[in-house]
């Protein structure tokens, strides 16, 4: 399988695979940021439609950060992962510690990126949600979790990468999964990028401006 060589060549060809939706007037393409923001970049500007962010912070095992326990969103919804939290035997108030955290830093990414910008009206609208691929999927559950409460037209996944039995199993939460990449061995979604450098606050900004 052939990797991609950046973030924004992996937007333009999840472009190519959405142009039914060029200058649709109900479509909104939503990132998850930070990673997601380059390559929803390249498909609003493909598409010409609008582009906003969609706030989504992971909540780790205290310890091992990278795993997720769930994760919350803008919108106030949050969604647990019970097993690993029965597993690893985490307790409430270490939940409610990471939660409080984590909400912190929501809510500071919400005022960095959108400024006194107003959040989009989502109802009726077609959603087309982006992020630079999946690994777990808890980020991406909280997001479309959250999204299937605000009533809208059609929601729509597109990721440039994931692994194939986590797209299986996203199809059956959206209405629709582009996906150009689904690999069986996985790794991680960095794996699938020649350059994979952390996306700033500052590119973000910058792209949403434009």
């Amino acid at each position: 399988m052939k990797k991609f060589s950046d973030r924004y060549e992996a937007g333009k060809v999840l472009a190519d695979q959405l142009k039914t939706y060029t200058k649709n007037p109900y479509v909104i393409v939503l990132a998850l940021p930070r990673g997601g923001v380059p390559v929803a970049f390249e498909i609003a500007t493909a598409l010409s439609v609008p582009l906003d962010i969609f706030v989504v912070r992971k909540l780790g095992v205290p310890g091992h950060e990278e795993l997720a326990m769930g994760a919350i969103a803008t919108g106030g919804v949050t969604i647990f992962n019970n097993d690993i939290i029965k597993k690893l035997n985490i307790s409430n108030s270490e939940i409610n510690n990471i939660i409080k955290l984590e909400q912190q830093e929501l809510m500071r990414r919400e005022s960095v990126y959108r400024g006194k910008k107003p959040f989009p009206e989502l109802k009726d609208k077609i959603i087309i949600l982006v992020d630079d691929g999946i690994a777990t999927g808890a980020t991406m559950r909280a997001a479309i979790r959250a999204l299937r409460q605000q009533h809208l037209r059609r929601l729509i996944l597109a990721v440039p990468v994931a692994a194939f039995s986590t797209c299986a199993e996203m199809e059956n939460l959206v209405d629709e999964v582009v996906c150009p990449l689904r690999p069986h061995d996985f790794y991680a979604v960095g794996a699938w990028y020649d350059e994979f450098s952390q996306t700033t606050d500052e590119e973000v900004s910058q792209l949403l401006n434009q």
